[in-house]
């Protein structure tokens, strides 16, 4: 068996995941980061920064699933700030993103605004979970992988 870390966006467990344990046996839609994933700006990018190798897909992605026990499950907090007073936008801001060990994976993900002196709004939201997932036959993880 081999380690692959998966992120598991806040979304896609929202809309149509379910709650895993460490422990547990899983089969998910897995869509592997490669360079054509990684645009500079997109999702994909903090994707990757997260430390997932791979992403699960529920709305597409491969038609068949990849089985692993999960090992470990982290919970991925990132903050974002609004980049001009009214803008109807948040970037990330760089050097915020945070690991939570849990055992368990929420169903519901958190997220707290606020204002900061000069107006502009800032929120620290729970982006998903970057779970630690043993796969029969994966290939082992190459040394920029960290399990």
């Amino acid at each position: 068996m081999a380690l692959m870390r998966v992120f598991y966006e806040d979304w896609q467990m929202e809309c149509c995941g379910t709650p895993f344990t460490v422990g547990d046996e899983v089969g998910w839609r897995l869509v592997t980061m490669d360079r054509d994933h990684v645009r500079e700006g997109g999702w994909e990018e903090e994707r990757q920064k997260y430390g997932g190798v791979s992403w699960v897909e529920n709305h597409g992605g491969p038609p068949h699933e990849t089985t692993g026990l999960v090992r470990s499950i982290d919970l991925v907090h990132q903050e974002y700030a609004e980049p001009s007073p009214g803008a109807l936008t948040f970037e990330p801001v760089a050097g915020t993103r945070s690991l939570t060990p849990v055992d368990s994976c929420p169903k519901w993900f958190e997220q707290e605004e606020t204002r900061t002196e000069s107006g502009l709004r800032r929120a620290r939201r729970t982006a998903g979970v970057l779970v630690t997932l043993d796969v029969p036959g994966a290939p082992p993880p190459e040394p920029r992988d960290r399990p």
